[in-house]
C-alpha cells in the first residue's frame, strides 16, 4: 500500500513543477502528479494531478480528445467549459467532456487548488486562442 500524506496541500515525496514550459497561455499555475506516473504505478490506467492556481492566475485555454473529472480541494474560481463559464467551490466536481475547450480562473480572489483525474495514455493539449474582451 501507498500512501502520500498531506502537508498543507504538498504531498510528501512529489515534487511541485512548473504547470507548462511555456508562459504565455497561462499564470501562476503549478502541478504536483500524486499517482500515476512513479515507478511501481504502472499497473494504474490513470494519472491524479493536483494544480492549484495563484490568486489572478489561470490555466491555459484548451482541449483534448480524452476526459478530464476535476474535485476542487481549495478556493474558489471559474471553470471555462465550452461557452460558458461557471463559478466553483470547494468539493465541487466538474465533469470535462472530450473536445471540449476549458480553462480554470483563480479570479475570486483567493487561490486554486484542484484535483484532475486522466488516462494514464491520452492525447497532448490542443491549445486555444484567448476571446477578445
Amino acid at each position: 500500500m501507498t500512501i502520500i500524506r498531506d502537508e498543507g496541500f504538498q504531498w510528501q515525496g512529489v515534487p511541485v513543477t512548473s504547470y507548462k514550459s511555456d508562459t504565455g497561455s497561462h499564470r501562476g499555475v503549478t502541478r504536483s502528479v500524486l499517482l500515476g506516473a512513479a515507478p511501481g504505478q504502472e499497473d494504474l490506467s490513470f494519472e491524479t494531478r493536483y494544480f492549484e492556481v495563484e490568486p489572478g492566475g489561470w490555466t491555459s485555454l484548451e482541449r483534448h480528445r480524452h476526459p478530464h473529472a476535476v474535485l476542487v480541494l481549495r478556493g474558489e474560481g471559474t471553470v471555462v467549459l465550452g461557452g460558458n463559464e461557471e463559478r466553483i467551490v470547494c468539493h465541487d466536481v466538474v465533469y470535462v467532456r472530450p473536445s471540449t475547450p476549458h480553462q480554470f480562473r483563480a479570479d475570486r480572489g483567493s487561490r486554486l487548488g484542484f484535483l484532475c483525474i486522466v488516462d494514464r495514455e491520452r492525447d497532448r493539449p490542443e491549445q486555444l486562442e484567448q476571446p477578445e474582451e
